[in-house]
């Protein structure tokens, strides 16, 4: 197995080399939960979830690591009183905490509805205050950073001074970040306008802050993924991993911070995911070209002509590389559900019907197997991956129709790999079965409630429940062993 991946450090696909022989610790930039999760974030994380699924598929044992970023940091504008969780806190009439606990839950929900996996560890940043405290002390006693007025900052050109190069990872120029910085976070507290904020000092108003050596603050929000990521996986670990919009500045500070803390790169493999459009545009809410997650799947919005459910979306999202741009439109999500419906009836037909079995097979499998292998292996090549599963498809209605050949072992295989494929890998489910299971759970609270009513001598209401079911064509039996039912 020859593993590539394309590592964003040096702009080119490169030989995956884990540290640990068939083990890697993978660090994804999680959250900042103080709002809904939008479609773009989970575009992100269904592609690190594949990218996850892919590894594991292969045959690696992964660490998965990601965040939740949980403490209030600097906006745009650089004011520190008016950080994100306090602003949702003053509109929502909450305490900080509680916008965290309420988004938190919200972030969760969405990534179950959408399938995706959760990780190995997913740390806190205000559950780690004191390793993000001691990394910065150890940062001023190197001589990498200083304190101003109750902040930390870490030294952009003390860092270049040395040898190093801030920019590597974005490609960026040192003159040129100096001279196109305008200096809106720390005005007058900074020796440099491109230094950034390790350790921020907290004004009165400030909700969220924490004791440290340079008095009540709160921490930067590029130390906590390395102290998150150190903790978990190692001063130097295999991939990290997030949306295209954080390679600069927070991707870059993480590199700085990592070298001139430990004096190794942090990062073996840099992966970015890129950027999701609607309509052949940004989505943004100023503009109004915008949708939440479950308002694609409650079809409650005005873009598209109806609900899709969350696994259509994932095979749309899986339709497009992790690296490129993916659009989103009415038409492309129709044609996404048709293509869906084809693969998971190929799926159901595979699996479930005994085929004329013959001595050789008209389907090249193994060339196909390795087609698909080749696939994962070329950077997680997900729209690659489709294309050859619906090869597949095509010889799997044309050997219902009698009309291909193939022998025991090759059929046996290709179910499995049929269902390995398309369920475990692209982490696709099956709407049918899903429904299955719902009716499953609904009747079996219908029959508790009739065995209620039965056990409390309401037989009209017993009776009614049983006749209203049978009316609908499911017909429940009582026996020694309970009620079951059976659909006519």
């Amino acid at each position: 197995m020859n593993l590539k991946i394309y590592n964003s450090l040096s702009g080119e696909k490169e030989t995956f080399k884990p540290i640990h022989e068939k083990n890697v610790g993978m660090y994804v930039c999680g959250p900042t939960v103080y709002s809904n999760v939008h479609l773009g974030n989970v575009r992100t994380f269904m592609s690190f979830d594949f990218i996850y699924r892919a590894l594991t598929f292969l045959g690696y044992k992964v660490r998965y690591v990601r965040n939740i970023t949980d403490a209030g940091h600097l906006t745009d504008d650089g004011d520190v009183d008016n950080d994100r969780f306090v602003k949702q806190s003053r509109l929502e009439k909450l305490e900080p905490m509680e916008i965290v606990q309420k988004y938190t839950v919200d972030f969760h929900k969405v990534l179950d509805t959408f399938n995706l996996l959760p990780p190995t560890i997913e740390p806190t940043a205000t559950g780690h205050i004191l390793e993000q405290i001691e990394l910065a002390q150890k940062l001023i006693k190197s001589g990498f950073a200083y304190e101003s007025n109750g902040s930390v900052y870490f030294d952009v050109l003390e860092y270049n001074k040395r040898g190093l190069n801030y920019g590597e990872l974005s490609r960026r120029n040192i003159d040129e970040l100096f001279a196109n910085t305008r200096d809106l976070d720390g005005q007058n507290e900074k020796k440099n306008p491109q230094d950034f904020a390790l350790w921020k000092s907290a004004s009165p108003a400030h909700l969220m802050r924490w004791n440290s050596p340079w008095g009540e603050g709160f921490p930067g929000w590029h130390l906590e993924c390395t102290a998150m990521s150190t903790k978990y996986l190692g001063e130097n670990f295999d991939i990290h991993g997030g949306g295209m919009d954080l390679k600069f500045p927070h991707h870059e500070c993480e590199v700085a911070q990592g070298k001139a803390c430990n004096g190794t790169t942090p990062v073996n493999y840099w992966m970015h995911a890129n950027m999701l459009t609607m309509n052949g545009q940004r989505m943004s809410k100023s503009t109004g070209n915008y949708i939440l997650p479950m308002e694609l799947v409650s079809g409650n919005n005005d873009f598209f002509e109806k609900p899709f459910h969350p696994a259509i979306v994932r095979f749309n999202f899986m339709q497009a590389h992790y690296r490129s741009v993916l659009d989103i439109s009415n038409e492309a999500m129709v044609a996404s559900e048709k293509g869906y419906q084809r693969l998971m009836e190929a799926v159901k037909v595979v699996s479930g019907f005994t085929f004329q079995l013959s001595g050789s097979s008209s389907f090249d499998l193994k060339s196909w197997k390795e087609k698909c292998y080749d696939a994962l292996t070329d950077d997680f090549n997900s729209p690659i991956l489709i294309s050859h599963l619906f090869e597949a498809v095509n010889f799997i209605f044309k050997l219902k129709d009698g009309k291909e050949t193939i022998t025991s072992e090759d059929l046996q295989e290709l179910k499995k790999l049929m269902h390995d494929f398309v369920f475990e890998v692209l982490g696709l489910q099956n709407i049918e079965e899903n429904n299955n299971e719902k009716l499953d759970q609904a009747l079996q609270v219908l029959i508790e409630l009739r065995n209620q009513a039965r056990k409390s001598k309401n037989f009209e209401l017993s009776d009614q429940i049983r006749d209203r079911l049978l009316a609908e064509g499911i017909e429940l039996k009582d026996g020694r062993d309970g009620t079951t039912y059976s659909l006519s």
